[in-house]
């Protein structure tokens, strides 16, 4: 183990020297200030020892000379045979050899964890004392639930002399922009769309409203209606009820399969409206469901539903895993039962799936309405503060405790 200690008038500086001198594998022992700057002794397990020319020459001492060896041993003294009889026999000592593999590379993965601990500490507290306001934002950020790349992009953004008040308008204004919108895609044109999605995300009530919004401008005579959820009890009556109710065709497929000819068959409609089974993780058919969708892609469009009341992990599985289908939009229902939009939206701003529609209550079709991506972000805004969300400092270390080059 090679240990330095290096000062230097900034963390950052300090850390560049260490890093040269020790490389990437150093570890932090200590720091503290001093009157020069910062301090910081590290250290790091130097594989290959020094080269023999670079070691120091050995000092001269002067050694007494060994006595002469004698043919008879020198007598012991009674005193000491007595103590020597009296002392108990002991067993030879152990040798403790070096620590078996694996414990060094845990105590190695602990030691990079504490390294990476302390940085980003020092890292936040840097930050918070240079640019409080880019520090605030990132707070805010947070508390809205917005994922920590964006935020941190955002903030790498931001002028450097930005107050509290320009650097908000410069985050949302940046928000609604990576947010991506398609308006009413379908309204005037019509076309053939499938409701994908997991089951209770609400593809029925959401195909419904489309639906009725659709009826109640054009009429329901170019209007389809296609059930091909057979998995779930009901659902194939209630489109059927819902045709019945606006005067509009119903088709039921025998099998999912058979979905590509019946499109064949429905040309004659402008509006083709799709209700497909939900998909669970387990489910085994979903893969045979998805190469049929992906196999029809030139026939229809897939619109992927999903709940804004799912944690933001959960929908990114969502997406990937209905990727297959290739869908060309989003639809977000359930505002009404989200305590957070931040992660909704960031799901869709990584993903870059254009948002169609927003839903958020069961009344059709007055609870449907197009995506507007600054209404959005206002609306995630407000969430935040009326929930009294809030970030403790070290969550926001261990967040942004990287974001080392702002202002720099």
């Amino acid at each position: 183990m090679r240990i330095v200690r290096q000062v230097a008038p900034t963390t950052r500086q300090a850390l560049r020297g260490i890093r040269e001198l020790l490389g990437e594998n150093a570890v932090i022992l200590s720091s503290r200030q001093t009157a020069q700057g910062v301090e910081i002794t590290a250290g790091a397990d130097v594989q290959a020892g020094p080269a023999l020319d670079d070691l120091p020459s050995p000092v001269p001492v002067a050694l007494a000379p060994l006595p002469a060896p004698t043919s008879e041993p020198a007598p012991t003294p009674p005193a000491v045979s007595a103590a020597r009889a009296a002392v108990p026999e002991l067993p030879p000592p152990l040798i403790a050899g070096p620590p078996p593999p694996d414990s060094v590379g845990q105590e190695l993965k602990t030691l990079r964890c504490m390294l990476e601990t302390q940085l980003a500490q020092l890292a936040w507290s840097d930050l918070t004392r240079r640019l409080p306001s880019h520090a605030e934002l990132l707070r805010e950020l947070a508390e809205m639930g917005v994922a920590r790349d964006l935020a941190e992009r955002i903030t790498e953004q931001l002028p450097q002399d930005a107050d509290l008040t320009q650097a908000r308008r410069f985050a949302f204004t940046a928000l609604a922009q990576y947010l991506q919108v398609t308006g009413e895609r379908w309204a005037e044109d019509g076309g053939r769309i499938a409701f994908i999605g997991t089951t209770g995300v609400g593809k029925t009530t959401s195909l419904a409203k489309v639906a009725v919004r659709w009826a109640l401008r054009h009429g329901a005579n170019d209007l389809a209606l296609v059930a091909t959820d057979a998995a779930r009890i009901g659902a194939q009556d209630e489109l059927r009820a819902l045709g019945q109710l606006l005067g509009a065709a119903v088709y039921v497929p025998e099998r999912f399969g058979d979905l590509p000819a019946l499109l064949n068959q429905l040309s004659r409609f402008r509006m083709v409206l799709i209700d497909t089974p939900g998909a669970g993780p387990r489910d085994p058919k979903f893969s045979s469901r998805l190469a049929v969708l992906a196999s029809c892609a030139s026939q229809l469009q897939s619109v992927l539903v999903l709940s804004a009341n799912t944690q933001a992990a959960a929908l990114e599985e969502v997406v990937r895993r209905f990727e297959p289908a290739h869908p060309v939009a989003a639809l977000l229902t359930k505002l009404d039962e989200a305590a957070s939009l931040g992660g909704s939206l960031s799901v869709l701003m990584r993903s870059q799936l254009r948002l169609c529609y927003v839903s958020e209550g069961q009344r059709i079709p007055e609870d449907l309405r197009p995506a507007r991506a600054l209404d959005l972000v206002s609306r995630a805004v407000a969430l935040a503060r009326d929930s009294g969300a809030s970030a403790d400092e070290d969550l926001l270390r261990r967040r942004f405790g990287k974001v080392t080059h702002v202002g720099t």
